[in-house]
């Protein structure tokens, strides 16, 4: 049995690799193309588990041959800072769309099946409530970021039903949580960072009081393993959030964590809007998965790593 996972090294994948359970995998191979140098990812791996690194693009041919043989891929490899994408729409669509519909490509060719995450950021409902049942009128992705995921979703439904590909699309929410290659460009993470770091909280003006889906991040990696434990490549979208909540929420858990009051600095953002909603999980806790993940203790988690970090700086 073959494992194969792009974007390896990336906030989520250097949390997956540590959860994967020993003597179930003959060859786990990671792919990553170093370009955020997050060579730490790869420090401490987990014993009994045979791991092999490719530094390797997924839009280039030198990721094909690894793929070759693989009875599942888990596709992670991603340009995910929706706020900076509108300065690379180029490259966001050349990682994100075309390295997904290589990727899917291949897997159609081998007969591979295929975890693609993708994003409740593809939502820009006219309703407080959405689900995966929203229609394509319904979607209204606010960013480069986003539409380049809902077209990589659209390609995949082709080619299930052209290619027979099966897959399984999971739209994470906003990652919160500690991994040791994690990045700090997403709402929870950045405001722990600022927070910790002495700097103001920078929340975009509109965004106070709407409400978003977040996702622990332990929540996220039980997730993918739930999908692959259950076989569950259905060619579905799921939706998989731990919670909804608003940035005047997040703020009021990162103050009990940290035990002082944060300055807040509101700014613009290219990505600014009046939509507030919730996103449902029903139909992903209808297959039996449980969400057990807690904003409180990943935000206490990830202050204890910061503060640690900031005090032996100083």
């Amino acid at each position: 049995m073959k494992l194969v996972i792009t974007g390896a090294l990336g906030h989520i994948g250097s949390k997956l690799i540590r959860g994967l359970a020993p003597d179930v995998w003959d060859e786990v191979v990671l792919i990553d193309d170093l370009s955020s140098q997050r060579y730490c990812s790869l420090f401490g791996l987990p014993p009994r588990i045979p791991f092999r690194f490719v530094e390797a693009d997924v839009c280039r041919d030198d990721a094909e041959r690894e793929l070759d043989g693989a009875n599942v891929v888990i596709h992670l490899a991603a340009i995910t800072n929706a706020a900076g994408s509108f300065d690379r729409q180029q490259e966001v669509e050349r990682v994100n769309l075309h390295g997904t519909e290589r990727v899917a490509e291949l897997c159609a060719r081998t007969g591979a099946k295929l975890i693609f995450l993708s994003t409740t950021s593809v939502y820009g409902p006219q309703s407080e409530l959405v689900d995966e049942t929203a229609s394509i009128d319904d979607l209204n992705p606010q960013s480069p970021y986003a539409d380049s995921k809902l077209r990589a979703e659209r390609h995949l439904a082709e080619l299930g039903a052209t290619r027979d590909l099966r897959f399984v699309t999971l739209r994470f929410g906003t990652i919160f949580g500690p991994s040791i290659g994690m990045r700090f460009h997403t709402a929870i993470n950045k405001f722990v960072w600022q927070a910790c770091a002495g700097l103001p909280i920078t929340v975009w003006t509109t965004a106070l009081h709407q409400r978003r889906p977040y996702l622990d991040l332990e929540d996220g990696v039980r997730a993918l393993q739930f999908v692959i434990d259950s076989d569950r490549f259905d060619r579905e979208i799921y939706n998989v959030l731990t919670l909804n909540a608003t940035v005047a929420d997040v703020l009021e858990v990162i103050r009990a964590a940290i035990g002082t009051e944060p300055a807040i600095e509101y700014v613009d953002s290219p990505i600014m809007n009046q939509l507030s909603y919730n996103v449902s999980r029903d139909k992903f806790s209808r297959l039996g998965f449980e969400f057990r993940g807690d904003l409180a203790r990943a935000v206490a988690e990830t202050v204890a790593m910061l503060r640690g970090a900031f005090s032996a700086s100083r």
